[in-house]
């Protein structure tokens, strides 16, 4: 079964119905040069009205592991998402559930995947020095299938109600990652998005 990830929460309405519609987890975005920052003490609050089969994702960005590892203590993480340069010496020595943002390029080569432990999930998303993801652009799906072929691939980058059905098509991917397409502003979700979104993955 096909997991979402409802990603960029920032209020607590969001993150019920997210979790009302289905989702797997939703996202909560610690770095601080995203539009999209959550206080982690604001996210920990959050969590609280969450189900308990919810799973509770923070963002980090080039962060250090202490604190990556602090914050998922204090919100109680189900998962770490890196959006970054981090390297698998740094990934390996996080005691935590890690999914890895692995940008689809023009020159992108599969294989890099292979580098990355087996443990760890990998997220396909646009390549973005600044804004690291949440840009609302798609993914070249025919170079995303080809690595769903290879290994268990979470899909990002611009999905929305509008194409989300046809990614999954293509891609066959284990899970999407989904953010600015459910949007009406930068960390406030449209309702009616989430729930056309919801039901056009159920189709």
């Amino acid at each position: 079964m096909l997991r979402v990830k409802v990603c960029g929460i920032r209020r607590v309405e969001d993150a019920v119905l997210a979790a009302d519609l289905g989702a797997w987890g939703v996202g909560f975005i610690f770095w601080p040069g995203s539009p999209r920052f959550i206080d982690p003490y604001r996210a920990k609050t959050i969590c609280r009205a969450l189900p308990p089969w919810v799973v509770p994702v923070g963002v980090f960005v080039d962060q250090p592991s202490d604190y990556v590892s602090a914050v998922a203590t204090l919100v109680q993480l189900g998962a770490v998402q890196l959006h970054g340069n981090e390297t698998v010496e740094t990934i390996e020595r996080l005691p935590h559930r890690v999914i890895k943002s692995v940008p689809v390029t023009e020159n992108f080569d599969e294989a890099i995947m292979d580098r990355l432990p087996n443990r760890v999930g990998v997220l396909l998303d646009t390549h973005d020095p600044r804004l690291h993801g949440g840009t609302g652009r798609t993914v070249d799906w025919t170079r995303a299938a080809a690595a769903a072929l290879r290994r268990k691939v979470w899909l990002a980058g611009g999905l929305c109600p509008d194409n989300v059905r046809a990614a999954v098509d293509a891609v066959r991917p284990f899970a999407i990652d989904v953010s600015s397409g459910l949007e009406a502003s930068p960390g406030v979700k449209d309702h009616g998005r989430m729930r056309a979104l919801f039901a056009a993955v159920g189709e």
